[in-house]
Order: C-alpha cells, then structure tokens, then sequence
C-alpha cells in the first residue's frame, strides 16, 4: 500500500481551489518568561519587535496549507481596512494566492487572534495568553450579494471549493446554502470543515464535510466514544444533509470515513502531540486537493492522517510539504524486514529521494556472521552520505564465493539484520557473483568498498565515476571478519 501512497502524493498535480471562509491572521510574540511578576502570579514575558511573528490563520491556513502542497489557490471573503488585514494580504499574495476576492469591510476588523509564547530557559514554547480582535456579527444583505457575485464568477476557475466556517459571521445559512447550490449546479465538489454548532442545516448538499469529534457529537446531539457511535453519526449526517460522504476526525485515531460503500475507521500512526494548532485546516486542505487530483475519498483520509500527523508534531499553525509526506510515507516502512526491498521497488524510492537532492551511497557484501568490523564499516558509509543502501549477497552468489558450507545465516534472516542497525536505510538481495548489474540499477552518488580492494579493482568504479559519482575505501578493522570469526567459533567447538 504505501508504494500506492507514495505514488499518488507524488502526482496530486497543482489543481486550483476556492477557499472561503473565515481569514484570520495570527499573530505570535515571543520572549523569554524567566520570572514571576510581583504585582501578580503571572509570568513576565520579556520580548523585542522582531520577536513577532505573522501567519495566515482561519481560511488564511487553508490557503497556506493548499499553497504548500502544490495547489493554486483563489481566496473570498472580508478583510478589515486595518494594518491586520493589509499584512494578511501581503501573506496572502506572498503564497502566490489569488486575493482578488477578499472584499475590504469598513466596519470590521481582520480577524486577529495574538498569542503570547514564553521560551523557558531559551527554548521550550509555551502559550501564556490568547487575545483575538473579531466581529461575529452578520454580514449585511448587500455585502453577502457581494461575496456571492464574485465566488459564482470565479467558480468555472477552479476544481474544488474549500469552505472554511469558524462562525465568524461570514458565512450565513442562506450563504452557504447559495454557495453549495451554485457549486452543483457547475458540477463541482463542496469540502467543507463545519464550525461548532448544533445545527448543520446550512452545509445540506455538500460533497463532504470534515467535522472533528467534538463538533459530530454537538452536532448529532450524542458522545461518539466508539465505532458504533461513530457510525451511528455519519449515518445520521449523511442522511440529513444528502452528503456524499462524512469524514468524522478522531485525533490519534485517526478519522472515520462514510461513503455509499465504505464504512471504516482509517487509522493514523500514534505520535506524540506537541500542538494541535492547524491540524485540522491541514486535515482539509490535504483531502480537498487529493479529491481534486481525482483520487478516492479512502486516498484522501489515508493522506490527510499522514499530513494532519506531522503538522501536530511542529509548534503553532505550520504548514506541511509533499516531500515531508513522502518522508513520513517511506519512514513509516523503513523499519526492520520493511527495509528489505526488491531492487524494483528500491529505484523507485531512490529516485524520490534524489530529486530531494540526498546523497546515495552504495555498498555490498555477504555479511554473513555480523561482527564490530561490519558495524564499523557501515557506520563509516552513513557518514559519508544521506541515504545507505546494502547489496546482499543472496545464498547461492555466497555459496559461489566462500563455498558450500557458506553462508552460516541464510540471506532472509542475514537481511532483517542488517535492517535492523540504524546506519542502514535500505538492503536489497541480488544472485549475480558480483553487484555490477545492481550499481547499475541503484545509480550510487558514492560507492564505498574496504580498503582491501585497493588492488583488487572496485567493481562497478568506472560506471559509478562515469556518473560524476565517486569510489571511497573504506579502513579495516584488523582480525575482524566473518571467516575469523567463524574458525574461531568451529576451534571452540573442537575443543568443547
């Protein structure tokens, strides 16, 4: 499955999608919380002017998120005709984002909320205080006619529309039921990440709507504390809002997804959680891009854990890149016997990380009975590149070599081994009596063999230096090899 994966991440395209919702601008000030004030228990936050920071918050992140992951993105709703809603614009357009449609609002402010983060001893972040600057008040009847004009105008731009709702006064029942009538009408899906409410009447129509657990369970008017419950809602929901599917998030759970034939929670891998600030607009942005790209609803969940679990990992609202998901995606496998891989499966994985620009280094051997010189030897390749790939000698090419009482472990369980010493990012097994055919496929940037071979000649050199690659001998650790260690094992045995 994850070959699958890494496929379909790597071929999401830059599709363009309508973002409207709530933009925000987030504000972070940092300084150093080194003592308690004497004029109250708080703590006294020392900080400077550069020790600000601004990002895009709200449907803001959105955009971010999409912008990150390749998409185009057209940004409408309201901005306040303040210095708030100026730098979110500046942001904005900084992303490549199309701000043609956020309407300037005289008689509201850009949606702020400022957070005051205190580094204890210079590097552990903590938020001490939250304050947001908002008007939820709804918009005026000529105001939302104006936001409708111009997302019906720029709908036939766009492959999918994103509706990021916080309850901020922008997106009114009759709105948001214009806004999806209008997207089927063009034949476009509707994602929407609902805000908390009990009533859900506004979003009826729409493709799909991602609400975490919390907001299902305020919205269906039950606890969802298992699969019974969960399904129980979805069902529900689905039903109401004549939906096409429901993607119901879970936090280390992972999310439940419901579709005309799919019924089943989709797990995330566990992780530690250090702040769950824009997990959910990531949540979003990943699935509306992967339904963009024409994957399934199942792709898009199984995607979206992956992204929403790395963005939990990260301090503030950040957002996540492909090449990360790919990372995550081969990480997730790269452990153990799944570091074992066929040489088909393996080009494919190189070839990813060398358009990442790592350094590949290669090299082989029998690696029969493991020993320190092996460990020394291998320790010695990984700092000499990003990226270790090991050629086993299969069981019949060490018969070949070293005879027929050779090798003492066979090559699967020589294999797991080696998989299993951290230095080590790949092993792949090959037949042939040397590794010239395999160098040929793995394409190293670095081939290292021990200094042994100095005048036996490298095989393999003159491919590999042919690339603009190069050859470097290892030291040897003397008495250290398998042979050694063997006899010695066998003279024991005698002797016993």
């Amino acid at each position: 499955m994850y070959k699958q994966l890494l496929k379909k991440v790597t071929n999401l395209g830059s599709p363009k999608v309508m973002v409207i919702g709530d933009f925000m601008l987030d504000i972070y000030t940092y300084g150093d919380a080194s003592r308690i004030s004497p004029e109250a228990p708080v703590p006294v936050l020392r900080f400077r002017s550069n020790d600000t920071h601004y990002s895009c918050g709200g449907a803001g992140s959105v955009t971010a998120d999409l912008s990150a992951l390749g998409a185009s993105v057209i940004c409408v709703g309201t901005i306040g005709q303040d210095q708030n809603g100026k730098i979110l614009t500046r942001l904005l357009k900084e992303l490549r984002a199309d701000t043609s449609g956020l309407m300037v609002v005289e008689d509201r402010p850009t949606i702020s909320k400022q957070r005051l983060i205190g580094l204890a001893q210079h590097r552990h972040q903590q938020q001490l205080f939250r304050m947001d600057e908002e008007s939820t008040e709804p918009l005026a009847l000529e105001l939302e006619n104006k936001i409708l004009n111009i997302y019906k105008k720029r709908l036939s731009q766009v492959d999918v529309i994103c509706i990021q709702d916080h309850n901020k006064g922008l997106l009114s029942k009759r709105l948001c039921k214009e806004l999806i009538k209008s997207a089927n009408q063009a034949g476009k899906k509707v994602i929407i990440d609902p805000c908390l409410t009990s009533d859900y009447s506004k979003y009826e129509g729409a493709t799909l709507i991602t609400p975490n657990r919390q907001e299902s369970s305020n919205a269906v008017g039950f606890d969802l504390e298992n699969e019974t419950d969960f399904a129980k809602a979805a069902t529900k929901l689905i039903k109401q809002l004549k939906l096409k599917a429901i993607i119901i998030t879970l936090d280390k759970s992972g999310a439940y997804l419901k579709t005309k034939g799919i019924n089943e929670v989709v797990p995330t891998r566990p992780r530690d959680v250090y702040d769950v600030t824009g997990a959910g607009d990531m949540v979003l942005s990943t699935i509306a891009l992967t339904l963009a790209a024409g994957y399934d609803y199942k792709t898009a969940v199984e995607l979206a854990n992956i992204a929403g679990g790395i963005e939990v990992g990260k301090f503030g609202n950040q957002t996540v890149t492909i090449d990360e998901m790919v990372d995550e995606i081969i990480s997730l496998n790269n452990t153990d016997k799944s570091k074992v891989r066929t040489i088909d499966v393996l080009v494919d994985e190189l070839n990813w990380h060398r358009n990442r620009k790592k350094i590949i280094v290669f090299t082989n051997g029998c690696f029969d009975v493991l020993h320190t010189g092996h460990v020394k030897y291998l320790q010695f390749c990984k700092a000499h590149g990003d990226i270790v790939v090991v050629g086993l000698n299969s069981d019949s090419s060490v018969k070949k070599i070293k005879g027929d009482d050779r090798p003492i472990n066979n090559q699967d369980d020589r294999a797991i081994v080696l998989a299993a010493l951290e230095m080590v990012d790949y092993v792949t097994i090959f037949e042939e009596s040397n590794p010239l055919k395999l160098i040929k496929k793995v394409k190293p940037d670095i081939l290292i063999k021990g200094q042994d071979w100095e005048h036996k000649g490298v095989v393999g050199r003159e491919f590999v230096e042919s690339l603009g690659g190069k050859v470097i001998l290892a030291p040897i650790i003397q008495g250290k090899s398998s042979t050694s260690t063997i006899n010695k094992m066998k003279s024991m045995q005698e002797k016993s």
